[in-house]
């Protein structure tokens, strides 16, 4: 059996007692559980769960979480995921994006939010009226919470590489509600991935407390009146948990613990805390769940919401640039409901609603339309995997089965009757069935691709 840290296990056994701690050890001789979330932003869950040959088990405290097994499938490699149908995601990681009530027109944040599990279902629920800052102080991390949202065709979004004090000096009071996912010790990970040990003996709870005090406080200052945060963790250690909501709680009497609905009968309630209690704070526990370790806390800030702007806003313009009229005409959106930036040669459409304060350093701002080149447009991948099959002039479908998927998304030139073509001429969204996949160009039956590269199955 793995050996944990000795200070880890005195404190477990302090939380859990010993009859239960023991049971908790037993864990690590069970099989980790791997999940799948699908991405209601494209598709219901009853619709995917038709489509799927994925053999799947639901789990219970999560509406489109799902358990598979990875020694008979391998998601990662399905067309539907390449479609953004859904996204791979540890069980219980599903947990904080899920208790976050996210309503329509919310502005909402998630502050350190690579590689974008969390953000990905946030980005999913925002509606049509609310934006998505997702923001991680790694500019490498960054890059893969970019890919993983854009894939997910998340529109309504800005993906920034900043300290979260920057963020606070631009929106102060500003988001509707916010995501911490705090770095942590990682205790809660264990199980799943043993080098977390390793990390842990390096840098322990005591390592990371003042930097989750310093973000709490941080994400406080951003929290519009009225709107809520969600704190969570994967560690079980009280001093990076209850200790820091309760320290947020003494330094700002506005704040109160919410409970976390809908509830699970598998959740441990929170732990007192010099005398301050906390018990609709959240711990799970996999000998609990069939999950790894985590930790939830909602808080809410007291008063009316008031809508703000951000003091500087990025320029922009209503009129997109002559190059790429042609193209934006044959795209079934409202292009007067918002407007646009072009940054370099890369063109931005930011819907009405999405604020984008100048000087941040940004690695999205809206939605990524394409490339401004010479006398030509390009559109994106992001604009492909954004829109719905039936808002793009000229779209090739291709069913799922057919073996030109798997091509497509490797990169191959493929070929289409004259019938599948029906005189098709130029740029084509290529869909998988009614999702769309990427971009093309066809002429007299020959398909280029233009999947982005980036992107491809290998």
């Amino acid at each position: 059996m793995i050996t944990l840290p000795e200070a880890f296990e005195q404190e477990m056994k302090q939380l859990l007692g010993e009859e239960e701690y023991e049971a908790y050890r037993k864990t690590f001789d069970e099989a980790v559980h791997r999940g799948l979330r699908v991405n209601n932003g494209k598709i219901s869950t009853e619709e995917f769960l038709r489509r799927t040959d994925i053999p799947l088990k639901k789990v219970p405290w999560i509406p489109n979480g799902f358990y598979y097994d990875e020694e008979s499938c391998n998601p990662a490699k399905d067309a539907d995921y390449y479609a953004g149908l859904y996204y791979l995601q540890e069980p219980s990681a599903m947990t904080p994006a899920s208790r976050l009530p996210i309503e329509p027109d919310d502005r909402v944040l998630d502050l350190c939010a690579a590689p974008g599990g969390k953000a990905t279902e946030l980005g999913s629920r925002i509606g049509e009226g609310g934006m998505l800052l997702a923001n991680d102080i790694s500019n490498s991390r960054a890059k893969a919470l970019l890919r993983n949202l854009e894939i997910q065709g998340v529109g309504r979004l800005l993906v920034t590489s900043e300290d979260p004090e920057k963020l606070v000096t631009l929106y102060p009071a500003f988001f509707d509600k916010i995501l911490l996912d705090a770095p942590c010790s990682g205790e809660g990970m264990f199980r799943k991935e043993s080098s977390m040990l390793r990390y842990y003996s390096e840098n322990g709870p005591e390592h990371y407390v003042p930097i989750q005090k310093k973000l709490i406080e941080q994400a406080y200052q951003m929290l519009a009146e009225g709107g809520e945060l969600l704190y969570s963790t994967c560690t079980f250690s009280v001093k990076e948990n209850e200790e820091v909501i309760a320290g947020l709680l003494d330094a700002h009497p506005d704040m109160e613990v919410q409970e976390i609905t809908p509830g699970y009968e598998g959740f441990a309630p929170g732990v007192s805390v010099n005398g301050r209690d906390l018990s609709r704070c959240v711990h799970i526990f996999p000998q609990r769940m069939e999950g790894e370790g985590h930790f939830v806390a909602l808080l809410k800030k007291q008063g009316e919401s008031r809508k703000r702007q951000p003091s500087r806003l990025l320029e922009t313009t209503k009129k997109p640039p002559k190059e790429a009229e042609e193209f934006l005409a044959g795209v079934r959106m409202d292009w007067k409901n918002g407007s646009f930036a072009l940054v370099k040669d890369q063109l931005y459409f930011l819907p009405e609603g999405v604020c984008a304060a100048k000087g941040l350093r940004y690695l999205r701002t809206g939605l990524s339309l394409g490339t401004v080149k010479k006398n030509r447009f390009e559109p994106s991948q992001a604009l492909a995997a954004y829109l719905k099959k039936e808002e793009y002039v000229s779209c090739l479908t291709i069913p799922k089965g057919d073996d030109r998927v798997m091509r497509y998304l490797k990169g191959e030139t493929l070929s289409f009757s004259e019938e599948e073509c029906q005189g098709k001429k130029g740029w084509v969204l290529v869909c998988l069935d009614d999702f769309p996949l990427g971009w093309g160009k066809i002429n007299n039956g020959t398909l280029k691709n233009k999947y982005y590269a980036g992107w491809r199955m290998v």
